[in-house]
């Protein structure tokens, strides 16, 4: 290697390991800045209106924080396919889950979003009161889960759920949780499905939180088949993993314009 592309390469490194700080640095201060309001507003307002504000500054939350991503830390992201969710009412939204991004990614482009959160999260004083604030379901339990999904949805929320239950091991999908299927059959609501596609496995299980990106990192939202709610969530459950299995491509290297 010459001289310059040494150099170079130097650099190079050296703006990924930036571009790391300034990612994982921007996202908490987002979620700071965000805390003090949400745990008034929890106070003061009612729950209905409370949800719908916090869900939404949540989404525009998030938004920001990905053009942030995008203008310095050299991330393309084309989200663009998702947009056509955010008006189509109740819906449950499944994806894959590679990233400790997605939910980022996929909130980012529906104001109208929840998701299923450990209940260590919703107690975390950085993120639970925007989550509860919002509306989150609480994974402490099968029934309450179930039962607090079932109700949110038929208030018109659209559900994000990752059916692995966490971050992808075996790509291109872990085994299925049967949580999904047994709340698309109490809700009656159907599933649409999201594929997740990085250019490389950044933030993934096996990716330390700070161990720095391999820049430009890419990623897209691929909208799949929406399946309709069983009663025979097992059938269900076995029908949506033979789906992802097939459909699911763990990394996605074409280059591509942002849309964020």
């Amino acid at each position: 290697m010459s001289e310059q592309r040494r150099h170079a390469s130097i650099l190079w490194t050296l703006y990924e390991s930036i571009a790391m700080v300034v990612g994982l640095g921007s996202l908490g201060l987002l979620c700071l800045l965000w805390l003090p309001p949400a745990l008034a507003l929890q106070l003061i307002l009612p729950r209905r209106l409370g949800q719908a504000i916090g869900r939404r500054v949540i989404s525009a939350g998030f938004r920001l924080y990905l053009r942030i991503l995008s203008r310095l830390c050299a991330c393309r992201l084309d989200l663009s396919e998702l947009d056509s969710l955010r008006h189509q009412g109740p819906l449950i939204v499944a994806a894959n889950h590679p990233s400790l991004l997605d939910a980022v990614l996929i909130v980012s482009r529906l104001p109208n979003a929840i998701c299923v959160m450990k209940a260590s999260l919703m107690d975390n004083p950085l993120l639970g009161a925007a989550a509860r604030l919002a509306g989150y379901v609480r994974n402490n339990g099968a029934l309450p889960m179930i039962t607090n999904s079932r109700d949110s949805l038929a208030e018109g929320a659209q559900l994000v759920m990752f059916p692995e239950g966490s971050r992808t091991q075996r790509f291109p999908v872990d085994l299925f949780t049967p949580s999904l299927g047994l709340i698309a059959w109490r809700s009656g609501v159907a599933v649409q499905t999201v594929f997740l596609e990085f250019s490389t496995p950044y933030l993934g299980k096996n990716w330390p939180l700070f161990r720095r990106p391999k820049l430009p990192l890419h990623c897209r939202a691929r909208l799949g088949q929406r399946f309709e709610a069983m009663t025979d969530h097992n059938r269900f459950t076995d029908e949506l993993e033979a789906y992802f299995r097939r459909e699911a491509q763990p990394v996605w290297t074409k280059s591509n314009d942002a849309h964020v």
